[in-house]
C-alpha cells in the first residue's frame, strides 16, 4: 500500500470512528449536523438554528425527537435535549473532548458531519490560522482561534477532529462560509448553564457607547487620545444608578483603557455579575470615577 492509500484509509477510519459522536438535526427541509455531547444532549452551531426549536435527531437511520434547551449567541453554541437518550450505535468509547492544546497552523483536521440519514460525512481541512483566546462581538469568550481552509454546508455544527483524532470542537461558518472551530473547552464551559437555564448570563452596564477622539486638552489631562461617549443610558440600569449621565466620555473600566487593546466585553463575563467595576470618565473638563455594580444583561 503506497502513502496515498495509507492516508486515504486512515482518513476513512478516522471519519468512521467519529460515527458515535455525530448526528443529523432535521426539521422539515432544514438539515444541519450536531455533536452528541451527552447521550441526551446534542450541541450545534447556534447561528444555524433559526426558529427550529423542535427537531429530530438522526443517527444511522434512527430518529429521536429533541427540543431546543438553550442557545448562546456569544459562543455560537446551541443545545438540544433528546426526548430519550441516544445509545451508542456500536460498543465503542466515544471520542473525548480535548480541553487543552490547540492545533498549529498548517496541521490537518477532519470535519465530520452527518447526512440526512445520520451517517457520518467527511471533509479534509488544513488549519489556516490558530491563535489565542478571543471575544466574539456578542461578548462570548472563545478559548482559542482555529480557522480552517474549507467552506461548510450541512456539516456545520459537526465535529472537528485533530490529526491525532481528538475532538477540537464544533464546526461553524465564518465569513464566506469558511470554517471556524468553537473549541471543546468553550462548549464545556457553557453547556451546563444552557441546559439549566437556556442561556448564559453575561454582565451589563446599561449603556450605549460610541468611540470618540478626545479634545487636545482632555487628551493631555487623561493621558489618552480616545474614549467612549455615552449615547444611550438605560433607565434604572447599572450605570444610571451609579450616576453616569448621557454625554459622559468613558475613559476606562477597571484599568482597561478605551482604544488600547481589549474591548469592554472582556470585562462582562458571567463571573462579573454582582461585582463592582470602577469607571473612569470625563464630564465636561474634569475627570471622575464611579463605581458601577455589574448586573446580568436582561434577556441575554
Amino acid at each position: 500500500m503506497d502513502i496515498i492509500e495509507q492516508l486515504s484509509t486512515s482518513l476513512a477510519t478516522r471519519v468512521a470512528s467519529a460515527a458515535p459522536l455525530v448526528v443529523a438535526l432535521r426539521s422539515g427541509p432544514w438539515h444541519r449536523s450536531g455533536i452528541l455531547w451527552r447521550p441526551d444532549a446534542v450541541v450545534t452551531s447556534e447561528q444555524e438554528v433559526g426558529d427550529n426549536d423542535n427537531v429530530r435527531v438522526v443517527q444511522a437511520g434512527r430518529e429521536i425527537p429533541a427540543k431546543l434547551a438553550g442557545r448562546d449567541p456569544g459562543t455560537n453554541v446551541a443545545i438540544f435535549r433528546l426526548q430519550t437518550p441516544l445509545q451508542p450505535i456500536q460498543p465503542v468509547q466515544p471520542i473525548q473532548p480535548v480541553l487543552g492544546d490547540m492545533p498549529l497552523a498548517g496541521s490537518l483536521a477532519v470535519v465530520v458531519g452527518a447526512d440526512t440519514a445520520g451517517a457520518p460525512t467527511g471533509r479534509l481541512a488544513m488549519v489556516h490560522a490558530a491563535g489565542p483566546a478571543w471575544y466574539s462581538q456578542a461578548g462570548g469568550h472563545i478559548d482559542g482561534l482555529i480557522r480552517l481552509d474549507v467552506r461548510l454546508g450541512a456539516d456545520e455544527g459537526g465535529a472537528v477532529l485533530g490529526a491525532n483524532g481528538a475532538l477540537l470542537g464544533l464546526a461553524t461558518a465564518g465569513p464566506r462560509r469558511r470554517a471556524m472551530v468553537i473549541p471543546a473547552a468553550t462548549i464545556a464551559k457553557v453547556i451546563d448553564a444552557l441546559l439549566a437555564g437556556g442561556r448564559v448570563e453575561r454582565g451589563w452596564m446599561g449603556v450605549g457607547l460610541q468611540s470618540v477622539a478626545l479634545a487636545a486638552a482632555l487628551a493631555a489631562q487623561s493621558g489618552q487620545r480616545r474614549g467612549a461617549m455615552v449615547l444611550q443610558l438605560v433607565e434604572d440600569g447599572p450605570a444610571a444608578r451609579a450616576g453616569i449621565q448621557p454625554g459622559d466620555i468613558l475613559l476606562g473600566i477597571d484599568g482597561l483603557v478605551f482604544g488600547q487593546g481589549r474591548r469592554i466585553v472582556s470585562l462582562m463575563g458571567p463571573e462579573r455579575i454582582g461585582q463592582p467595576a470602577v469607571v473612569r470618565l470625563a464630564r465636561g473638563h474634569s475627570l471622575h470615577e464611579f463605581t458601577v455594580i455589574i448586573t446580568a444583561r436582561p434577556g441575554a
